[in-house]
């Protein structure tokens, strides 16, 4: 045993007591045993709500008040997991073998033969410190486990909530993260001329680390944007303010657009994230122009091109990450921009909500059994008519 074990006696016999501290006397002096003794099992009881950090109990079986085997269904009350190693004569197997069936790790014979008696303490000790910090670990990984939960339901809470329809336009978002918390998010707002900003990214990493920066990023992103910035103003600001203080080089993908809902004026800027598909009345979904500037929190001063398109009515704006196109099937396939596509042209007269749910089944129904490996996020916007 490396680290102190403390063992409680318990022995009607004072002789027992001499005996055990003269034969342990270089391991208690050392500080590597620490013995308590009881007369009985009441006593026991007593001694054990007492003084904590008693690992193993050694008892005898016949003993005055209270004796063994009634100690050993009395020990849960004080420790479920506290364990005992039982002392009885060789002859008496019927009381061994109740005693093991109450619960007893192990047991040894008078005359005890100490050098018996050290190992088998040795394995009892170190059995019960295994069990021990196996519970500690469930107890820690579940705290961890509530911890995520509770996470995970401040990253959902800080999702915007759908906007109402409106005759210009109708506008809805997904996210389902591939672990209990993701870095992922998507982001929709009213500027204060009246245009509105959508925002879709993908922060580098997974797990607790990603959702705290990616809260991060979107507090930025939104804090910058509403003070007036076009996309790419906004998205060279947030870079630097992200890029200054960045010491576990985490990155962001992201893209950034707004539209004018009086004229269908859309104005964008990318950072590394994949380019969004747009969908008009008949055409094939192709892929926004010019979406090409580096990720976010990489390399200060970058300056990201502002690109401009005029949406016609009925056209549908496709933002995703790449959850969606890297999702993969039991052979490792991609689902891959090709079937986005496809899905994407196979539903293109449905309302934004319906799309979405039609995208989120057919990646889901192509990845199978294999399990999600990245967060899946999308955001669509079908634009109608001029007006406000």
């Amino acid at each position: 045993m490396s680290a102190t074990a403390t063992i409680l006696v318990v022995d009607d016999e004072p002789d027992f007591e001499l005996l055990v501290t003269q034969r342990f006397r270089r391991s208690i002096r050392s500080g590597e045993l620490v013995f308590h003794f009881a007369r009985d099992g009441e006593e026991a009881l007593e001694m054990l709500r007492r003084v904590p950090g008693i690992d193993l109990v050694l008892t005898d079986i016949n003993m005055p008040r209270m004796d063994g085997l009634t100690l050993l269904l009395r020990l849960p009350e004080v420790d479920p997991q506290l364990r005992a190693v039982i002392v009885s004569a060789y002859g008496d197997m019927a009381n061994i073998r109740t005693g093991m069936n109450r619960g007893a790790f192990d047991f040894v014979t008078k005359p005890v033969d100490f050098d018996d008696l050290t190992v088998t303490l040795n394995r009892a000790v170190d059995h019960i410190r295994s069990v021990r910090a196996a519970l500690q670990a469930r107890d820690a990984l579940l705290a961890v486990q509530e911890e995520l939960a509770v996470a995970r339901r401040m990253q959902l809470a800080i999702l915007p909530q759908p906007l109402p329809d409106t005759p210009s336009r109708e506008l809805r978002g997904f996210m389902q993260a591939a672990r209990e918390v993701g870095g992922d998010f998507y982001d929709f707002f009213h500027l204060p001329d009246g245009r509105l900003g959508l925002v879709i990214a993908d922060v580098s990493g997974k797990g607790v680390s990603a959702a705290l920066f990616m809260a991060v990023t979107r507090t930025l992103l939104r804090m910058v944007a509403l003070s007036g910035d076009d996309p790419a103003q906004c998205l060279s600001t947030v870079n630097d303010l992200l890029a200054a203080d960045n010491p576990e080089l985490m990155f962001v993908t992201a893209h950034y657009a707004v539209l004018d809902p009086a004229t269908g004026l859309l104005e964008y800027a990318s950072a590394g994230h994949p380019p969004p598909l747009l969908i008009g009345a008949g055409d094939a979904p192709r892929e926004l122009a010019g979406c090409d500037g580096i990720m976010l929190g990489i390399e200060p001063g970058y300056e990201y091109p502002l690109r401009r398109l005029t949406l016609a009515p009925g056209d549908v704006l496709f933002l995703f990450t790449d959850g969606v196109t890297e999702a993969v099937d039991p052979a490792n396939r991609f689902f891959g921009k090709e079937r986005l596509a496809e899905a994407l042209a196979c539903h293109r007269g449905l309302q934004c909500p319906d799309v979405l749910a039609a995208v989120v089944r057919e990646v889901t129904e192509f990845a199978g059994s294999a399990p999600q490996a990245d967060d899946i996020t999308c955001l669509a916007l079908r634009y109608l008519n001029a007006g406000s």
